[in-house]
């Protein structure tokens, strides 16, 4: 085994789908990583686990265990790190809700959520879960900036297996709906401090100065932006916008991200629940207040809330019935677009709804066009531009279409608008100020009762690094490169005074553009309809969006990108995809023992883990092994190893048993090796002659119901035997 002291590699146990797929494949990976002496450890990142280390104090000792996540945070900041990361919960809080009652059902002793705690033990209870929600994980595991693209042989595939468009129509109604003013878009300002200093954040009020924040530290050169959302405007382009759909007769949706943006999303769907029901909150307000109805958690928490009071069923079908039909999210169940806030993710629901020509499922099971509600006009343009750029060309063609990869800034927390400490839901009228240590008031905003304001920033350092990233890729691609930057946008501008002189100073400046996110999303979608590539240098936010976006137009998904983060201390963070249809995919394993989760962002990953570790500390032999993850990975996709959808069909207990011949083989005819090659072979060969047993126990295991023991907080040893039900596979494996 290694003679480090931490294992060489780090692979995250996550939640849903990613985590089943795990008990499948990690003895794959420590079978074939042993024989190179690579060792492998795990770090427990799923909301489960971080539930339980965030109330030691309250646990036995069975029971307790460590923060998994903090010691990840110190570990990426670090030259040793080499961690794969599979996509986590971003939970809402009704995710939140329910793993904690799952883990109490369990014998965890946990305390509830608290939605209004009352008391100094519930404030620290909500202080705990709170700093559990949302992307709770990323920021602290991103200690570098993002490179993400297509990896080349999955390119290749998706061109040579084109997956199905939807046809869009010249006059399709679907069309984005955004705020037109007072939104964070037009409220923002922003500032590069010329000097390390030290900040709080106040409102003064009629009744005196109240400190929303204190001891906040920014570094010299550090971007410092500051805005609001006002909630009157708010409330009146929803109840507009609900009027216009009705009059336009197709669906309403509503597109937010309430998990990233785990602060002011969930109160911005929240105004949209009561924008909804506007006649029911005006009846019943003082009814739904004492029973703790807010909105923000969804239509879904609402209706539980109000199940034993048949006036207010009653008035809120009454209200439905004078709606717009509603985007759902599951016809057959009756789930609405605003049942839970966390399940229409704007990342994945736009790219899914253009993908399929404008058209989202309603109410009656059926297709139709939408209106798509996104209401904070950052980056709406570039869903609004994409959609009016298919409707006057047609759909894209995926065999052809060339691809848009992405630099992105997100190292150190850069931009990370809504989820963190320094968002607020305005109590009373007053001004917010963002003051300086010796005095200076930076940012200052007039508000309002309920307005929403937040701040983020974005330091010198990762800025810097991220330019120099850019410069990097677009000399290894030769590609066009644009950074996605509005000048006429506060942040954007500030930036903006950070690339022109490093691409200037770097003689470089010829080889890229600066352009509005619209203006670039028409010229993303000009270039690869021609069959040319594009490089997207982006903001945080955007990263996020487009990562999604276009792997979406392009191969069908985004759980197949190679997603590399450079450390900035010098170690290496392997991103796996996303895991927007992981909930999905679970349901479909507990009800059919079918598991359709494809793990080829798993294997693209791990190929590029091994050979930075090849790299970082001179291992040949992991090197080969990560040549031969390679070639494995072409291996699933030249002979259509990926899992199927429907039970019966391979699935993702399949697609590890063509994924472990297929390195077995590749290591056992290299030459590189002499010892690797000898080692494998016999591997190779039981494999090889094992496939008829195999492919049989695999496809026996489906049909009829999975216990995994739970949903948030599985069972070890219930999982194993359903991800491993091949007793043959298993005696090879070990």
């Amino acid at each position: 085994m290694s003679d480090q002291t931490s294992p060489d590699i780090i692979y995250t146990k996550v939640d849903e789908a990613p985590e089943l797929a795990s008990a499948s494949f990690l003895p794959v990976i420590r079978k074939f990583a042993a024989a190179a002496g690579v060792s492998i450890g795990t770090k427990d990142i799923s909301l489960a686990g971080r539930i339980i280390s965030a109330f030691p104090e309250k646990l036995s000792d069975a029971q307790r265990q460590g923060d998994d996540l903090a010691e990840l945070g110190r570990l990426v900041k670090t030259p040793e790190a080499n961690v794969i990361k599979l996509p986590n919960i971003s939970a809402s809080v009704p995710q939140l809700v329910a793993a904690i009652k799952e883990l109490q059902t369990q014998g965890y002793d946990l305390p509830d959520y608290p939605e209004e705690p009352a008391t100094e033990a519930e404030r620290e209870a909500r202080a705990r879960y709170d700093a559990i929600k949302g992307s709770a994980v990323n920021p602290v595991l991103r200690e570098g900036n993002s490179d993400r693209r297509a990896a080349k042989a999955v390119k290749s595939y998706a061109q040579n297996n084109p997956h199905r468009m939807g046809d869009w129509a010249a006059d399709s109604k679907t069309r984005v709906a955004a705020m037109d003013g007072n939104d964070f878009r037009s409220n923002e300002v922003s500032a590069t401090l010329g000097q390390q200093t030290g900040a709080k954040i106040v409102l003064e009020t009629d009744a005196g100065e109240t400190i929303l924040k204190d001891g906040l530290t920014y570094p010299a050169g550090t971007v410092v932006d500051a805005t609001f959302m006002s909630a009157a405007a708010l409330d009146a382009f929803l109840a507009d916008e609900i009027e216009k759909t009705k009059a336009e007769g197709v669906l309403f949706s509503l597109h937010m991200k309430a998990t990233m943006m785990k602060v002011s999303d969930p109160i911005i769907f929240g105004h949209a629940v009561k924008a909804w029901l506007a006649p029911v909150f005006e009846q019943f307000g003082d009814k739904l207040d004492a029973l703790g109805v807010t909105g923000n958690a969804g239509l879904g928490t609402l209706l539980e809330k109000v199940a034993d009071e048949p006036e207010i069923l009653a008035a809120i079908d009454a209200v439905t019935a004078t709606r717009p039909p509603m985007y759902m999210v599951d016809s057959d169940k009756g789930i609405t677009n605003l049942h839970v806030p966390s399940d229409v993710i704007i990342d994945a629901s736009m790219p899914a709804l253009i993908r399929g020509g404008g058209k989202g499922w309603g109410p009656d099971g059926q297709e139709a066009d939408c209106v798509c509600v996104i209401p904070d006009n950052s980056y709406a343009p570039v869903y609004d531009e994409a959609i009016n750029f298919f409707k006057a060309n047609g759909k894209l063609n995926p065999a052809t279409a060339g691809t848009v990869q992405n630099i992105g800034l997100m190292a150190q927390k850069a931009e990370e608008y809504g989820s963190h400490p320094t968002t607020f839901e305005i109590a009373e009228a007053g001004t917010v100020k963002m003051v300086l240590e010796d005095g200076t008031v930076l940012h200052s905003h007039a508000v309002q009762a309920g307005d929403i304001w937040r701040s983020a920033s974005a330091r010198k350092a990762p800025i810097e690094d991220w330019v120099n990233l850019a410069i990097d890729r677009q000399q290894a691609e030769g590609c066009e490169a644009v950074f996605w930057l509005d000048a006429t946008r506060a942040h954007d501008a500030e930036l903006i005074k950070y690339v022109t002189p490093i691409l200037e100073a770097k003689g470089v400046s010829d080889k890229f553009q600066i352009l509005a996110p619209r203006e670039a999303t028409r010229q993303a979608l000009e270039t690869i309809t021609k069959g040319d590539n594009h490089i997207a240098i982006t903001g945080n936010v955007l990263r996020d969006y487009l990562t999604d976006l276009f792997p979406i137009l392009e191969l069908a998904t985004s759980a197949k990108m190679l997603s590399i983060v450079k450390l900035m201390q010098g170690g290496g963070l392997f991103e796996t995809g996303a895991g927007g249809s992981a909930p999905k995919h679970v349901q479909q394993l507990q009800s059919e023992n079918h598991l359709r989760w494809d793990s080829l962002g798993e294997f693209c990953a791990l190929g590029e883990s091994l050979q930075f570790l090849a790299d970082a500390r001179g291992n040949e032999k992991a090197r080969v092994l990560g040549q031969a993850v390679d070639a494995a990975t072409q291996g699933i996709l030249d002979n259509n190893r990926s899992p199927e959808r429907k039970v019966g069909q391979p699935d993702n207990r399949d697609s590890h048993y063509w994924f472990a011949r297929y390195w077995a083989e590749a290591l056992s005819a290299q030459t590189d090796d002499a010892e690797l090659a000898s080692h494998f072979a016999p591997v190779a060969k039981a494999l090889a002659d094992g496939e008829e047993a195999i492919l049989s126990e695999l496809t026996n295991a489906q049909g009829g119901t999975a216990d995994l023991g739970g949903y948030y907080h599985t069972d070890p040893a219930k999982t194993a035997a359903v991800m491993r039900p091949s007793a043959t596979f298993n005696a090879i494996i070990g």
